[in-house]
């Protein structure tokens, strides 16, 4: 089976710019079984001379969703490129999604490529604290698409317009919320309650998968 016909295991991290999606995602990212793939990170690694990215930073220094073609194209390529590598291993590692989907239509087209089993909902009601991390994280980075709070408060108008209802689009009863004003760590342990789980899961598909599927009144060879 080739790579185009796999539908990759995965968790997503969704809320508001500056949140903490992709700190909290970094760290996961070095836990083993989880592999982190920022959206943002895949733009930023693109040349920016390239038609891609000339396209990529022309709506990003705007604050505004890059189309979906390209999105869901550029990220594609970017994890293809893991799996190649063996940097990332889908039989074992459990995809952290962070910053896609950006919109109910990117979701419906994630669909085709993963199978999500948990969402983390990252909230945080100040968003004034989410602006100053932002602009931090600007200077930091050297990032100059985060360096204009103008930028900034249109990225939290698209947000609320086009990414917000992504939640909705998934089953209740796999959507968690997290506080993301509490301490990294807090955050962290809070994540990982709900994270943990989804990685056993998955760790018990893959076993299933390669010894085959227990006969009915067989217990899995993970329970034995």
């Amino acid at each position: 089976m080739t790579t185009e016909h796999v539908k990759y295991r995965a968790v997503l991290l969704l809320g508001a710019p500056g949140v903490g999606k992709g700190t909290q995602g970094g760290i996961l990212g070095r836990i083993p079984g989880f592999f982190h793939l920022a959206c943002g990170d895949v733009f930023r690694s693109i040349d920016i001379h390239s038609p891609s990215g000339r396209e990529i930073y022309r709506y990003s220094s705007a604050g505004e969703l890059v189309p979906d073609e390209l999105t869901i194209y550029s990220w594609r390529k970017e994890l293809e490129a893991h799996v190649a590598l063996s940097s990332y291993k889908p039989r074992e590692d459990l995809l952290v999604l962070d910053g896609i989907p950006r919109s109910v239509q990117q979701a419906e087209i994630l669909q085709d490529h993963v199978e999500i089993l948990k969402v983390v909902h990252l909230v945080c009601s100040d968003e004034k604290a989410m602006i100053h991390r932002i602009k931090r994280r600007a200077i930091r980075e050297n990032r100059a698409d985060d360096a204009s709070e103008e930028v900034i408060r249109r990225r939290f108008e698209i947000y609320n317009n086009e990414s917000a209802p992504v939640l909705a689009f998934y089953p209740n009863e796999i959507v968690s919320q997290v506080d993301a004003l509490s301490s990294p760590a807090t955050v962290l342990c809070r994540i990982l309650e709900f994270l943990i789980p989804a990685q056993n899961d998955h760790f018990a598909h893959e076993v299933e998968s390669m010894h085959g599927a227990p006969l009915e009144g067989e217990t899995s060879p993970v329970a034995r």
